[in-house]
């Protein structure tokens, strides 16, 4: 797998993770104290959950957020670009971790990961209920990530070669200063960096990390509740689209700043050079609605599917909200193996 040499243009960093994925009642939910909706790191009352969740006829699919949405945007860009995505991570040495990495690569994302010989492949427990969905992350050895990875002889090829880069929030908790380094390559060379707001918690616990990606971001992704999130811990207001504006005014180390808020089914704000634009979102009918869990990846990747072709900010956006509109429709970021031509 790590013979040919890497050409393509995407590199996602992230935290790798297999989706647990799995129908509850609100009594799980009530007695792990796990509200739908929510993104929560598991501490230790958490832990009897995998087990119990175990018994209940799980899914097991490829995931964490940033590997989710680096394997959509290959899925659409496939049939133009073939295979032009790349991923780094830490995963066990186990069958989980194994899985992972077969999964990706058939969904043609080259994996780059680092091999924690001590510790389990991290694990994600995605509870369903009426179709919504709450997730309780066990890091695992994804929390092992050392910058010392991307000195690596593939990881400099991966990093060389991409024009563009993905880290979401979540990476915050592991390794900053991963991210910092293939920041600082992204201005030094004129590249796009894009990160994800990802969770309240992040930007609640993590707000010093959280400053400094968004200095070195050229675009900034988030839903309405972590946008809310970010308008009171930086005291920007209520208002979503002054705080889209305020996030898109800060200092940048790298050109300008676009700043994308979706909202489920109400519309995505984008302030882009100081100007704002909402998109509507087409409705999916209820009865069509499987599992929220990974609409956000999907838009994310659909929409840097478009911004690695420099097509236009409308359309990054329309396939972002085709794609989601895709996933929601499935359990869990599971991809057919075709993506249709027309979006």
């Amino acid at each position: 797998m790590l013979t040919n040499k890497f050409e393509g243009i995407l590199m996602g960093m992230g935290n790798p993770l297999l989706d647990i994925s799995v129908d509850v009642n609100q009594e799980i939910l009530d007695k792990y104290e796990v509200k739908l909706d929510s993104q929560i790191l598991a501490e230790e009352k958490h832990m009897p959950l995998y087990k119990e969740i175990g018994d209940l006829d799980p899914k097991f699919i490829a995931g964490g957020a940033t590997q989710n949405s680096i394997r959509v945007a290959q899925w659409i860009l496939k049939e133009k670009m073939g295979k032009t995505t790349a991923f780094m991570g830490c995963v066990g040495n186990d069958d989980y971790g194994k899985k992972l990495d077969e999964c990706a690569t058939n969904d043609g994302v080259l994996v780059h990961y680092m091999k924690d010989e001590s510790t389990s492949t991290g694990t994600c427990a995605c509870l369903i209920k009426d179709g919504e969905r709450a997730l309780v992350a066990n890091l695992a050895a994804a929390n092992n990530f050392k910058p010392s990875h991307l000195e690596t002889e593939k990881a400099k090829e991966i990093i060389e070669s991409a024009k563009f880069y993905y880290i979401a929030g979540f990476f915050l908790t592991v390794s900053p200063d991963a991210l910092k380094e293939v920041a600082e390559h992204a201005v030094a060379n004129k590249k796009t960096l894009a990160i994800n707001l990802s969770a309240e918690f992040i930007i609640d616990f993590f707000p010093e990390p959280l400053k400094m990606a968004i200095e070195y971001a050229n675009y900034v992704f988030g839903n309405e509740v972590e946008a809310a999130a970010i308008g009171k811990k930086f005291e920007y207001g209520e208002d979503l689209v002054e705080i889209a504006k305020k996030v898109a005014a800060l200092p940048c180390k790298n050109g300008s700043r676009t700043v994308i808020f979706t909202q489920g089914s109400k519309k995505t704000i984008v302030v882009n050079e100081g100007k704002v634009t909402e998109f509507d979102v087409e409705e999916l009918p209820k009865e069509k609605l499987v599992d929220t869990n990974g609409a956000g990846d999907a838009f994310v990747g659909g929409f840097l599917s478009q911004l690695v072709q420099e097509n236009s900010l409308e359309d990054c956006v329309k396939v972002g909200h085709w794609a989601a509109r895709e996933i929601i429709q499935v359990s869990g970021t599971t991809l057919p193996e075709n993506c249709p031509s027309t979006f």
